[in-house]
């Protein structure tokens, strides 16, 4: 007896063969806000192990820093990227932008041209990596 093989329709060529279909705004808003409330919350549960350590708070400051670090990983989850990787690679632009910001608005130490160059070459990296052209 002959075992019947089932054939699967070809898939529909893509509308764009050459590069990945480009985002929606929608969808690029969404991986902003996204990155920065990765990074708010990145920034805050570090900042609570600092505390902690460098400036004698208490242990206590590590509650609320612990939560801050899972709404940081769970925030990293809702970037549109199909691979983890390049979300985290085009994060990585976004953290160091966020931490002049912390230096500046938190701290209290006025970013300096250097500072505001390299971020924007990081950020600049950042969409590069998250919304270049890919191959279907």
């Amino acid at each position: 007896m002959k075992a019947e093989v089932r054939s699967w329709p070809k898939p529909a060529v893509p509308p764009f063969p050459i590069a990945s279909p480009p985002r929606m705004p929608h969808q690029r808003c969404m991986s902003s806000l996204a990155f920065l409330l990765a990074a708010i919350a990145e920034i805050a549960g570090c900042f609570s192990f600092w505390a902690w350590l460098r400036m004698d708070r208490s242990p206590l400051w590590l509650i609320p820093g612990i939560a801050s670090l899972c709404l940081f990983a769970w925030a990293l989850t809702l970037v549109d990227s199909s691979h983890a990787g390049r979300a985290y690679a085009a994060y990585g632009g976004v953290y160091i932008v966020s931490a002049i910001a912390w230096l500046w608005l938190v701290e209290g130490a006025r970013p300096d041209r250097w500072d505001l160059l390299g971020g924007a070459i990081c950020l600049s990296g950042a969409a590069l990596i998250l919304w270049g052209p890919r191959p279907a």
